[in-house]
């Protein structure tokens, strides 16, 4: 099964499986309002269904940690994993807004997204 993409204002999610993977666009700020969005499609996609969401930093934007106290009470949503290559965006997300997840266990930050991959596939 190919991945279902959905194109948004602030950028694309594409599902799979059990797991929806976002590339949000350059300069955007990921806010609460935006988060929501993605709480929605992962509501409707999965229903009760156990899922991971990838964030997949490609591009350069900010992010509201605020984000991740609504995330936390998603109770379908096991895992959450930031990817990227940049060695100051890991640091940033392990550093600052993995603090704001209630779950340490289950947010983690990687270089690839095979790798997150894999680690939310363990989770779920």
């Amino acid at each position: 099964m190919l991945p279902q993409e959905i194109q948004l204002s602030f950028g694309n999610v594409y599902i799979h499986e059990n797991i929806l993977i976002a590339k949000l666009n350059e300069g955007v700020l990921f806010d609460v309002e935006s988060n929501k969005k993605l709480l929605e499609i992962g509501a409707e996609i999965f229903k009760e269904k156990n899922y991971g969401y990838i964030s997949h930093r490609v591009n350069s934007y900010a992010v509201d940690p605020m984000v991740y106290m609504e995330s936390a009470n998603v109770n379908n949503l096991k895992a959450i994993a930031v990817v990227s290559e940049n060695e100051m965006t890991r640091k940033n997300a392990e550093g600052v807004e993995k603090k704001f997840y209630k779950d340490n266990n289950c947010f983690e930050v990687f270089q690839t997204l095979e790798e997150a991959v894999t680690w939310i596939k363990t989770i779920i």
